[in-house]
């Protein structure tokens, strides 16, 4: 079950929720969180949307997460992980809507007569749908909306909360929103119509999902990005909806991934580096191998080994590619395969340093960068010095972060990182992890907690009568 209840402090101030016409009692309010990644899928987005129904039920809230069967991410991302299911706190409602996803199969055997016999009308039907809503989630949307509804009619809604990718959820969202005259939240985890990693408009102006994400935001109350480049860039683009604009940074679990204990490896073993997360086609992969084979032949990283933990991308199609791109064990590099979030403890115990290998984006900031920190051990940084991830690695006094994407400056990174941790203190190790705790979820959270607070209790008073 998940550990964050222990973190959680409830207000002294009473519920904006209103008050039960049948018992008279102060009702918690009810924030309902559509989520497509959430448990058991295996992406990079699910921690965050787990985090969020976590601790807003933990604390103040009663929460229903609107999501997809659980057979989905097996059947069709083909990334999935079952043990997640235990995090999910009892007291968070989970409403699995079906996803039509005929036309998201890969597999022949899986389209389904009508696909097979008929696919120029089945492309003109998906054609169409495309035109209504650019994004091809978006056959979720009418379920999404159905549900909400339903479950309003039972238990009134009193927030919406959408988190995006994919699009839909945020479309679905300002539907029921409307319908159900509560406040909507969008919540930004990616960039819909900004290229994260080009840094450049995805669309035109007058594109379907420009036009589609205007009428999103002008619907919301509230409207979070993962780092202040991103929201800057979204003001920027919708000026007369800066205000609605906020921070939401990611963060670490400290539950599912503890710190392990100080060690410092015997001055006769060889190092150990590594890597956990998914490797993905975006890491600067030239800087970082030609850099590893120039510092294993100095003294410091004689005999080590580079280990890397973690799914080749997020589609079965993208790890054939990605495993072309790794060094075998005969270069120092072993590739171990995923592992669990239950295992990750192992795994982080046994490594001395970590390799942060990361796309190179002022709007990106990978997920790995809050854990690697709150690990307390030498983190070589491969981004470039103004990538997102440089923000809060800022101070962190274990942090070594390469001068620029070349072969001989990750060499030094790693040569540097080598070296603190052969002489690694209790002092420094614990002025390290002062900065890693931050970003506990159950802190970096606490915003999205205030907020919502707060927008429940100013649109009570507008609300419809119950």
């Amino acid at each position: 079950m998940s550990g964050y209840r222990d973190e959680v402090q409830k207000p002294p101030f009473p519920a904006p929720g209103g008050t039960d016409a049948a018992t008279g009692t102060t009702r918690m309010p009810h924030v309902v969180l559509i989520a497509l990644y959430y448990p058991p899928s295996r992406a990079s987005g699910v921690y965050r949307a787990l985090a969020m129904s976590q601790l807003l039920a933990q604390g103040r809230y009663r929460v229903t997460v609107i999501t997809a069967p659980e057979d989905y991410y097996a059947r069709i991302t083909g990334s999935s992980d079952p043990s997640l299911l235990s995090h999910i706190d009892p007291s968070v409602r989970v409403e699995r809507v079906r996803l039509p996803d005929g036309h998201l199969r890969q597999d022949i055997r899986d389209l389904g007569p009508l696909r097979v016999n008929a696919p120029r009308a089945v492309a003109l039907l998906d054609a169409v749908r495309g035109k209504l809503f650019p994004d091809r989630y978006s056959t979720w949307i009418p379920g999404v909306v159905s549900r909400i509804l339903a479950l309003d009619r039972r238990d009134p809604v009193d927030a919406i909360i959408a988190t995006g990718n994919p699009w839909s959820a945020l479309e679905a969202g300002r539907i029921a929103s409307r319908l159900v005259r509560a406040p909507l939240v969008l919540d930004f985890r990616d960039s819909w119509t900004l290229d994260q990693f080009a840094e450049k408009p995805a669309f035109d102006p007058d594109h379907p999902a420009s036009r589609a994400e205007r009428r999103v935001i002008e619907a919301a109350s509230l409207v979070y990005q993962v780092n202040e480049p991103m929201r800057e860039w979204y003001a920027e683009r919708y000026p007369r909806e800066e205000q609605k604009f906020a921070v939401l940074e990611n963060g670490y679990d400290a539950h599912l991934v503890p710190t392990p204990p100080l060690r410092i490896r015997a001055a006769d073993e060889p190092l150990v580096l590594g890597s956990v997360g998914t490797v993905t086609e975006h890491w600067p992969h030239e800087a970082t191998w030609s850099g590893w084979e120039l510092a294993r032949q100095h003294e410091e990283l004689d005999g080590a080994r580079l280990r890397l933990y973690g799914h080749l991308g997020f589609s079965p199609n993208a790890a054939a590619r990605i495993r072309t791109m790794i060094p075998g064990a005969d270069a120092g590099v072993d590739y171990l395969g995923g592992v669990d979030k239950t295992d990750l403890a192992a795994v982080y115990d046994d490594l001395d340093v970590l390799v942060m290998s990361i796309p190179s984006s002022r709007y990106v900031t990978a997920g790995k960068v809050y854990e690697c920190m709150a690990m307390g051990k030498p983190t070589v940084g491969i981004y470039a010095p103004e990538a997102a991830a440089s923000g809060p690695m800022q101070g962190y006094p274990l942090a070594f972060p390469v001068s620029e994407l070349t072969a001989p400056a990750v060499a030094d990174a790693m040569l540097r990182a080598a070296r603190a941790a052969r002489e690694l203190t209790p002092q420094l190790r614990e002025d390290a992890l002062r900065h890693a705790r931050r970003y506990r979820r159950a802190e970096v959270l606490t915003r999205l907690d205030q907020d919502l607070w707060r927008l429940i209790d100013h649109d009570r008073s507008r609300r419809r009568v119950r």
